[in-house]
């Protein structure tokens, strides 16, 4: 007889136990109090993205409290990932064993299944949902908007008039020593230097000791540096590379000469151009773009005040919707709580710019939308059925009691 099979045994009922427990969904609730309080308070010191990334949408909080996550540290505390899939498997264990599917538990099992739709509905919008912008300039059509936490190394074939090709590298490829090939370029992207954040100052006022950047373009009349990583609310890294263009060798012919080295940074506003294969390409370092199959022209940017004062009113965009595929041609307007929802993308009225002419729209495409109002209409049957049962019920008793009080006297 095998004596670990009851020991085993037991370990797994205690397990099942503490998973299905109320002790444990109290211990995850009183934790997420805790990470949502330091989470808020680490706000006046770090950025709200970079309080999310290490918080909220992580697995485990570390300490020391590294923004960037370069350096090694000990877990000290359950992330926002971790508390809310444990919360999850509680519910869902706990419901399994102690609930039993009848219809008079019916109002119940709607309950922990609209909380079970929301808590994974916001777990999906964590993981697909993407936060961009679009700037129009009145009179400006756009067909992408652009995510101005991420960025990417954009290398634009200009050759034809009408069409340019781009071919867009992420910015994580973007690694110290490492050469990035793909097939659509005539020459590869040796990264020689890379910097999450950099200092750009023009050589001529930087001494004699100073050295340019890089050896072509703007680069050769430039000082580049590292500089820390700002983590503040109010400010932002300047991100900056230098590459080195390779041509790709073609069979039987000497391997060529390069192309020289660039300085590529969000810094600098225009891109740089050169000639290579007889083409003419440019490259740059810019937000990630998200294209869309549809564009919007801003007819009108208006932004109302109240009489005589310089106190804001109303900020509205009107704009042109374009969409080819759905044969849909229509005019919008976008203002404060009236956003123009499309092709499950949303664009919320956000800022504006340059003396009331451009307009900053705020663009959410969550996969996941649906989620939080289905999950409070199904958690708001299950409450009704469950409460109006019960009443159902209490009423019957009330009208049996005085006849049973009369047949007694």
């Amino acid at each position: 007889m095998n004596s670990e099979s009851p020991l085993k045994n037991l370990y797994l009922a205690k397990f099942v136990d503490a998973l299905c427990s109320m002790r444990l969904t109290v211990i995850c609730l009183a934790a997420t109090m805790v990470l949502v309080t330091v989470g808020t308070f680490a706000q006046i010191h770090y950025d709200l993205q970079i309080v999310q990334r290490n918080f909220f949408n992580s697995f485990l909080v570390w300490w020391p409290f590294d923004p960037q996550q370069r350096h090694a540290a000990i877990p000290i505390f359950p992330g926002g990932h971790l508390l809310g899939a444990v919360l999850v498997v509680n519910l869902i264990a706990a419901h399994l064993r102690r609930f039993r599917w009848t219809w008079k538990n019916l109002g119940i099992h709607l309950t922990h299944g609209g909380l079970i739709i929301m808590l994974l509905g916001g777990l999906f919008t964590d993981l697909f949902a993407i936060e961009s912008s679009m700037r129009l300039t009145e009179g400006e059509t756009k067909n992408y908007t652009e995510d101005a936490r991420r960025f990417e190394l954009a290398v634009i074939d200009q050759t034809d008039a009408e069409t340019d090709t781009v071919t867009a590298i992420p910015v994580e490829r973007l690694k110290p020593g490492h050469i990035v090939h793909t097939p659509n370029l005539p020459f590869s992207i040796a990264v020689r230097r890379f910097y999450p954040n950099s200092r750009l100052a023009m050589l001529s006022q930087s001494g004699s000791a100073a050295k340019p950047a890089a050896t072509q373009g703007i680069g050769a009349q430039i000082v580049a540096e590292e500089a820390p990583l700002a983590t503040g609310v109010n400010e932002r890294n300047t991100i900056s590379t230098i590459v080195e263009l390779i041509p790709n060798a073609k069979p039987g012919t000497p391997s060529p000469a390069s192309l020289g080295t660039l300085l590529v940074s969000d810094a600098l506003g225009a891109p740089q151009g050169f000639s290579y294969d007889g083409k003419q390409w440019s490259i740059k370092l810019r937000p990630v773009r998200y294209y869309k199959p549809y564009s919007l022209k801003l007819k009108k940017f208006s932004h109302d005040r109240y009489a005589g004062t310089e106190i804001a009113k109303n900020f509205s965009s009107a704009v042109l919707l374009m969409d080819d595929e759905q044969n849909t041609r229509r005019d919008v307007l976008i203002y404060m709580n009236h956003p123009l929802r499309y092709r499950g993308d949303t664009y919320y009225q956000a800022g504006f710019q340059d003396n009331d002419t451009t307009t900053i729209l705020q663009v959410v495409h969550n996969p996941a939308v649906v989620t939080p109002y289905l999950a409070c209409v199904i958690v708001s049957l299950g409450l009704l059925f469950q409460f109006g049962s019960h009443l159902i019920g209490f009423s019957r008793r009330m009208r049996k009691t005085p006849a049973s009080i009369s047949a007694t006297v």
